[in-house]
């Protein structure tokens, strides 16, 4: 059986044409506008309390809207934007290093191997300026420099210094900054917040997004809630992988409910490896540590020339070392984007010269940095960082270098959306990590947090607007037939999980998963790779319905529950992230095909047969998947074999 079918293609009708340094500027004139009056009669609901949820509801919610907002955590601070260490990206050009918007949008566009939507970069790029300014209102303490002056560092992919930062904590200052104006607006009764929620399904009548139905994870209520609209920003799906840099918690159920409901999945293969995590230690590990992005700065990536080399790196003289990203990428260097610094090291490492217990690390190397600079001056900027590495590794940082190793971090997939942010789904919008738009195949570091804030704070309450013009809609609740058939399929879903009573683990299942996408979707792809695991997936996933086994029951607390039903939306996931990576015919940014490279080993893109969006439609299970394609045009920035030599 054929494992896609292709369908109509998919356009983005709400992108304006002209000038792209105006485009913004003419949707946000020309877009509906909702009076005060009216924004009070109006209901949103936002799934997710991060950076892109928690400045949408706070904004939106300051606009005048009534606003629902849920999250599975205990408090909107816990989202997992609090664990972002390294910057966030604003072309302000305080270095006068050449920096612009211009230059900006140009390094995001190449940096994403151009799989990227000219216009939704550009807009990013242009918002970048006004982050910064808003959250230095807010209170959020930045590093400055001596004079007072905000500093800023460098990351992968760019050549200026356009990273703002709060030493090793940025997502957690930003985050705190957007939880305070998120509790102010709950304070003033405009925000009605609900934690340890979860959305288990999107109710949709006549077409709209209606509400959802979510389950009170202390109790085991289940409720179905409704709005005039509803916005999901509920983050990203790494932990497909097990093992990745997310917190446990994070999943995909939000998107994957709406995605079966009839919203697109975007370029769902796309998935970012971090190149600078802690290395694995042992089986008994649940997820991973990032050391931060900004640590390339001052630290020299290395491993021994000769393989098998197991002298101590002190023991080890400079002439006996590989400074690979320097010898390879002389013009970045250390600071290539993550796709190539992580490819770069897997290498090494399959050639005999990782380092560590597992072979499977290379060395972050800060010697030069504290002689040039003192250790004093390396402690201000990455003290906490230092003390994170040496809290789980029992070595000291300042005294032997960090180990390294690529993980999985980020997914530049995700629900496909327009220029308004709105999905194939009328009146739901999908925001930061949990939608496909600005990235491409390969986000540079420090950019999530620019579009979580760009996404919630300047452009959703824009274009959200546009949408609800068109309301106040038909008052439903949960007597309608699609509330009443939402909630019955959450109810069904919850049971039939409890009914397996299987003898195997939740944990079990998702770990073996992980370790199946890992080696077959995971820093290298191939054809046979693949559909090996497309196999696996779907055995492993007949399993889970045979064998599962979930103690206690639906009325009440109940983690394995909870762990199953986002698990089983993993099974599912997985299957379309291996048919997208076996259908794109090419290498880009972070999917790298082994069948598609240059003669020295870099990504090799086809342009001509795949400068497209893969959107995907849900079909249920044993059906092909369908493929809508959204053609990608370059006007500005012309697509060229990415080079950082």
């Amino acid at each position: 059986m054929d494992l896609y079918i292709e369908g109509d293609p998919v356009a983005d009708t709400r992108a304006p044409d002209g000038p792209i340094e105006s485009r913004w500027e003419r949707r946000r004139f020309e877009a509906k506008l909702v009076n005060p009056a009216n924004r009070r009669k109006m209901t949103v609901i936002v799934v997710g309390t991060g950076l892109a949820g928690g400045s949408a509801a706070a904004t939106l919610a300051e606009q005048g809207y009534q606003v629902k907002s849920y999250c599975y955590q205990d408090s909107p601070r816990r989202a997992h934007s609090i664990a972002a260490q390294g910057g966030i990206n604003a072309a302000k050009n305080y270095r006068n290093d050449g920096d612009s918007v211009h230059r900006l949008f140009y390094d995001t566009v190449k940096g994403g191997d151009f799989r990227s939507r000219e216009s939704n970069v550009h807009r990013l790029a242009e918002v970048s300026v006004n982050i910064i300014d808003q959250c230095v209102a807010q209170g959020v303490p930045f590093a400055r420099e001596y004079g007072g002056l905000l500093d800023t560092r460098s990351f992968g992919g760019a050549q200026v210094q356009r990273t703002f930062y709060a030493r090793g904590q940025t997502g957690q200052q930003l985050l705190l900054g957007a939880y305070q104006a998120l509790e102010r607006q709950i304070g003033l009764g405009n925000v009605e917040m609900n934690a340890r929620h979860e959305m288990l399904e999107l109710i949709v009548v006549d077409g709209k997004a209606r509400g959802i139905v979510v389950r009170d994870l202390v109790t085991g209520e289940i409720t179905s809630e409704f709005a005039d609209a509803v916005v999901l920003a509920s983050g990203g799906y790494g932990n497909v992988f097990y093992l990745s840099t997310n917190a446990k918690g994070c999943n995909v159920t939000a998107t994957w409910r709406a995605h079966r409901k009839g919203a697109y999945f975007a370029n769902p293969c796309y998935t970012q490896i971090h190149p600078t995590c802690i290395p694995v230690s042992g089986d008994h590990q649940s997820k991973l540590t990032l050391m931060s992005e900004s640590l390339r700065n001052d630290g020299r990536v290395w491993v021994p020339k000769a393989k098998g080399d197991d002298r101590a790196p002190r023991d080890i003289p400079e002439d006996e070392r590989d400074y690979y990203l320097e010898r390879i990428y002389p013009s970045f260097g250390n600071l290539v984007p993550r796709d190539i610094a992580s490819r770069a090291a897997k290498n090494v490492c399959d050639e005999g010269r990782g380092v560590g217990p597992t072979k499977l690390g290379v060395y972050l190397d800060f010697a030069d940095a504290i002689n040039r600079l003192g250790r004093k001056a390396i402690e201000a900027k990455y003290g906490n960082l230092f003390e994170m590495y040496e809290r789980i590794t029992g070595e000291d940082p300042y005294e032997v270098p960090m180990r390294i190793y690529p993980a999985v971090h980020y997914t530049m997939g995700g629900l496909w959306v327009d220029y308004d942010l709105q999905s194939t789904i009328p009146g739901l919008f999908v925001i930061g990590e949990a939608n496909f738009s600005d990235h491409g195949a390969n986000r540079l570091g420090a950019s999530a947090l620019m579009q979580g804030l760009a996404d919630g704070y300047f452009v959703l309450p824009n274009t959200i607007a546009n949408y609800l013009a068109a309301g106040p809609f038909e008052k439903i609740d949960g007597s309608h037939p699609a509330a009443i058939e939402a909630r019955r399929n959450v109810e069904d879903r919850l049971q039939r999980l409890l009914a397996v009573n299987g003898d195997r683990t939740v944990d079990s299942f998702h770990r073996e998963l992980g370790q199946i996408m890992w080696e077959h979707c995971g820093m290298e792809r191939s054809e046979a790779g693949l559909r090996k695991a497309i196999d696996e997936i779907r055995a492993l996933r007949e399993e889970f319905w045979q064998r599962v086994r979930i103690v206690g029951d639906a009325d009440g607390l109940n983690q394995s529950l909870e762990k199953a039903g986002r698990v089983a939306d993993f099974f599912e996931l997985a299957e379309l992230m291996c048919i997208d990576a076996l259908h794109r015919e090419e290498s880009c940014g972070g999917h790298f095909r082994a069948e598609h490279q240059t003669p020295d080993g870099e990504a090799q893109r086809d342009d001509d047969n795949f400068a497209y969006v893969a959107a995907w439609e849900f079909t249920a299970t044993g059906e092909p998947s369908v493929l809508h394609k959204e053609d990608l045009k370059f006007e500005y920035v012309h697509p060229t074999q990415r080079s950082y030599k």
